[in-house]
C-alpha cells in the first residue's frame, strides 16, 4: 500500500536529487523509499534492496580470491 508522505527538504538539494534520478530512470519516490527502506532493515542495513535481488546470482568456487582476480584484470588492462 503505498502513503503519501511530505518532506522539506532544500530547494538546490531536491533539484539535484530529480537530475540524478532522471538521469537512471527512476523517480525521486522510489529512490527515497529504497534508501529508507535499506536503512531501516533489522538484518543488516548495508545490504540494499538490489544487492539482496542480485545475491546468489554467479556461484563462484570457494577458493575464489577476488584480489587476485582484480589485480590479473588491472594487469591486463594497463599492458
Amino acid at each position: 500500500m503505498n502513503t503519501k508522505l511530505t518532506l522539506k527538504l532544500d530547494s538546490e538539494v531536491i533539484a539535484r536529487a530529480k537530475y540524478y534520478a532522471k538521469r537512471r530512470r527512476t523517480s525521486l519516490s522510489k529512490m527515497v523509499e529504497s534508501y529508507l527502506d535499506a536503512i531501516s532493515r533489522e538484518e543488516d542495513p548495508s545490504i540494499t534492496p538490489l544487492v539482496e535481488q542480485l545475491s546468489g546470482v554467479i556461484e563462484l568456487p570457494e577458493d575464489f580470491d577476488y584480489k587476485m582476480e582484480k589485480a590479473d584484470h588491472l594487469n591486463k588492462k594497463h599492458t
